[in-house]
């Protein structure tokens, strides 16, 4: 149980691990987007229920290249938890190495989500489709970018000696927004590429 505090102690103003700021601050980032994509997976099934011809018009979206990059994205997130865990150890090389590798494959599915987009017979404006795909697809997108933003400081700063062994927030944080990057994905891709599927 948790000392008592009086109105006459000092707060805490920057606690550690899960009674830390930036955890909560995490957490309620991550509740945040969280509904921002509820939101969207709504508006796709919403406009998909209205009648409005074929959903979606060109029929389900081809799994060529979403399944490749679905198994880089969530590949990712079990190269990066592993290479956490080990950074916690104390191993850094190996925990050098998770980051290095969750990096390469977060940017090998930014790659084939952006030629998978190149390849698209239709663009943003042409229906309400098209408009919710880009959208839905864009959005998490950005997400990833930002993800891999945040893991290349992760990488920068652990080889330059500014994020060491006892630095244990700093991976727990972005590993915490990694993963929920990759867990939105398979919302998406269930939304947009299974779902027309079992209609």
């Amino acid at each position: 149980m948790p000392e008592a505090r009086t109105i006459d102690d000092t707060l805490p103003i920057h606690g550690r691990g899960q009674v830390g700021t930036p955890w909560w601050g995490m957490l309620c980032l991550i509740a945040t987007e969280g509904s921002i994509f509820a939101y969207l997976i709504f508006a796709y099934a919403y406009l998909g229920s209205q009648g409005l011809g074929s959903w979606p018009p060109n029929g389900p979206p081809d799994l060529k290249l979403a399944v490749p990059a679905t198994l880089l994205l969530v590949g990712s997130s079990f190269v990066l938890e592993w290479g956490k865990r080990a950074a916690n150890r104390g191993d850094r090389e190996r925990g050098l190495f998770g980051v290095g590798a969750a990096l390469l494959l977060g940017g090998a599915f930014v790659a084939l989500e952006l030629f998978e987009w190149s390849t698209k017979p239709f663009a943003l404006p042409d229906n309400s489709y098209s408009s919710i795909y880009f959208m839905l697809t864009g959005t998490h997108l950005v997400h990833v970018v930002v993800g891999l933003f945040a893991l290349l400081v992760l990488f920068i700063w652990t080889f330059d000696g500014r994020v060491q062994g006892a630095h244990v927030q700093h991976r727990a944080l972005a590993t915490l927004y990694w993963h929920f990057v990759d867990i939105v994905w398979l919302f998406v891709f269930t939304t947009i590429y299974l779902s027309p599927r079992l209609t």
